[in-house]
């Protein structure tokens, strides 16, 4: 954790989040709902399918967590304070979001820290697992070997 008042830069910048070595999908899909309620995975595809290189890590896990919280009117001051709220504690980075982990979805993210899906059956995928500008970090497993 940072001192009070530095803030720190949690993005990733010029980086492919790979799909997990044990992701049990060969391909993308597109994750649902489970018991009418919208998943940390659903959330995080709607948000990224929809506009591909807007949201930064930090964009897509604050947002993901507060659409979650069913807060719909809050106020941009409210919204600071939360976001100031939220990362004074330890996040887990999208290296282990379930899309990476379960979906089949890469996370590439360009050279200003904005993110986009990348279906692992993709040839960008293919390329960018093989640009050398590009810094390739594998998703979490989801079991210990």
């Amino acid at each position: 954790m940072s001192p009070p008042g530095v803030s720190v830069d949690l993005n990733y910048y010029r980086t492919l989040i790979a799909v997990a070595e044990d992701c049990p999908v060969r391909s993308a899909v597109v994750p649902e709902g489970r018991g009418g309620r919208r998943t940390v995975a659903v959330v995080q595809y709607e948000m990224l399918a929809g506009r591909p290189y807007v949201y930064t890590q930090e964009d897509v896990l604050f947002e993901s967590w507060v659409r979650r919280q069913d807060m719909p009117d809050i106020s941009e001051e409210r919204r600071a304070a939360l976001r100031d709220e939220f990362f004074s504690r330890s996040q887990a980075c999208l290296r282990a979001s379930p899309l990476p982990k379960q979906y089949g979805w890469g996370l590439a993210f360009d050279a200003e820290g904005r993110v986009a899906l990348c279906p692992m059956e993709s040839g960008e995928y293919a390329a960018l697992l093989e640009d050398e500008g590009t810094t390739v970090l594998k998703a979490m497993r989801s079991r210990r070997t």
